[in-house]
């Protein structure tokens, strides 16, 4: 099916999954859209976040996407059901594939989880978590300072390493967590320092790559699979500054990519 897949988040985060669906759907085209002028999502009102993450579906809906991919866990937190009762498409979210592999990986069951301010505050995590297993153990901690970090491309480095180790020193204190899930797409740009501060015995898991595997499953089964032979164009829309999106995604993606500045969303 010649279509794109839509796949929206706060700001650059969504990347870390976009990189993902990429390596692992080779054939397809995306069409990504990151709302930076309002990021971070995190500490906004479930209201506002609501409302923002329509007007970007609304955006991608106009590229006649042919399944969407919410790769903001806050987004996803407060808006997957309503996306999935409402939209004629498939919505795949990132809270739910992050749990599975987590429970793969996890040795005792006791597993931490770090976000934005919203992504714990609703406890999606951990209701992931202990709806597969009720005996799950999960320590969760908002993290607020990342995103604005990353959003200003700081991902490594002195200060980097300040801020990680100061967030996470309460849940690194609670050193019986055997895994952690980074629980906001934009970590994984932080994720050799995280895995720094916390330890080597720690495993850390981000859900871009089982999210990926779940696009791949469901497209697949619905026969929504581009079975042609190309490269394919993708198309990259910030609502933000396009010089800080480009250099972080250049250096995730690996590739130079096309950023079409100027996404028109309602801006309050």
């Amino acid at each position: 099916m010649d279509q794109p897949i839509g796949v929206i988040d706060s700001g650059v985060g969504g990347l870390t999954v976009a990189s993902e669906l990429m390596r692992q759907l080779p054939k397809e085209e995306l069409i990504y859209l990151g709302d930076t002028l309002r990021c971070p999502y995190g500490p906004r009102p479930k209201e506002e976040i609501i409302q923002y993450t329509w007007e970007m579906v609304e955006f991608l809906l106009r590229k006649n996407i042919k399944i969407l991919v919410v790769a903001c866990n806050t987004a996803t937190a407060f808006t997957l059901d309503q996306l999935r009762q409402e939209l004629p498409i498939p919505v795949i979210g990132v809270i739910q594939p992050g749990a599975r592999s987590a429970i793969k990986m996890s040795q005792n069951m006791r597993i931490g989880v770090i976000g934005t301010e919203g992504t714990i505050q609703s406890k999606a995590y951990p209701k992931a978590l202990q709806n597969i297993n009720s005996s799950i153990r999960v320590n969760d901690l908002a993290c607020p300072r990342f995103v604005p970090m990353v959003e200003s491309g700081v991902l490594s480095g002195p200060e980097a390493y300040k801020v990680v180790y100061e967030s996470l020193k309460p849940l690194k204190d609670k050193n019986h967590i055997d895994t952690l899930i980074l629980g906001c797409t934009h970590y994984p740009l932080l994720r050799d320092t995280i895995q720094e501060v916390m330890g080597e015995h720690v495993q850390i898991i981000s859900s871009g790559e089982e999210t990926a595997r779940e696009v791949s499953t469901i497209m697949g089964y619905q026969k929504k699979l581009y079975n042609g032979d190309r490269v394919p164009h993708h198309q990259f829309y910030t609502t933000g500054r396009v010089e800080v999106f480009r250099s972080i995604a250049n250096i995730w993606l690996d590739q130079p990519i096309d950023i079409l500045e100027n996404a028109k969303l309602t801006i309050n």
